[in-house]
């Protein structure tokens, strides 16, 4: 079963969905011509996962990047974002972002590449806070939420208003987190820093949320 769904960053739209690989689980009709779709429901479950999944990694990565002198942290080593530190600023940056339209209020976000924390220990201290703001918004989910739509202005594109089914969205934001950090998990390997197991099915059962347990 593959997922095409584009990897960007801040916005997914009707065009760049259109022909794209949906796993057949959630894809109950697709019309090519318009470029609409109909997505049966993601559990809840499956939101819980993925965002146990999301503080296990972050907390194995940026103890891999602890080991890490400051300036290797953020020395451009060609990443997209440029560094390790910078991926991880990224990925907050998004998380944020998203979290604050599902939340309702206007975002603080000015661009995709912006610097939220230069110090390290900041920032990984806002990761755990960011997380815990995950996993609350993940614990008030219900099944008409995860049928319905969430409709937001981009970032780019003069402010042009979107719609789009809350479980493509939700899908879109765990995809980027394990997107991006592997970008950071190949910096640090090439750091020589071991960055332990990543694969979704080896999530200890015993690592539960602080939120909502399992």
């Amino acid at each position: 079963m593959r997922l095409g769904l584009p990897d960007c960053c801040e916005c997914i739209s009707d065009e760049m969905l259109r022909g794209a690989l949906v796993p057949s689980a959630y894809l109950v009709k697709w019309d090519l011509q318009s470029a609409t779709y109909t997505l049966s429901m993601i559990s809840i479950d499956y939101c819980k996962t993925l965002a146990r999944y999301n503080r296990w990694q972050n907390q194995s990565l940026y103890a891999a990047a602890a080991t890490l002198p400051d300036g290797t942290r953020k020395r451009n080593m060609g990443a997209f974002f440029k560094s390790i530190h910078g991926t991880f600023n990224h990925i907050m940056v998004a998380d944020r972002l998203w979290l604050d339209r599902f939340e309702g209020h206007p975002s603080t976000i000015k661009a995709l590449n912006e610097e939220l924390y230069s110090d390290f220990e900041e920032l990984t201290r806002q990761r755990v806070s960011g997380d815990d703001r995950l996993d609350r918004f993940v614990a008030t989910l219900t099944d008409d939420v995860l049928k319905g739509t969430l409709t937001y202005r981009r970032m780019s594109g003069g402010g042009e208003e979107m719609t789009m089914p809350m479980a493509v969205v939700l899908m879109h934001i765990f995809n980027h987190q394990t997107h991006h950090r592997a970008q950071a998990g190949t910096l640090l390997m090439q750091c020589g820093v071991d960055v332990g197991v990543t694969d979704l099915p080896m999530l200890p059962a015993t690592f539960l949320s602080p939120v909502f347990g399992k």
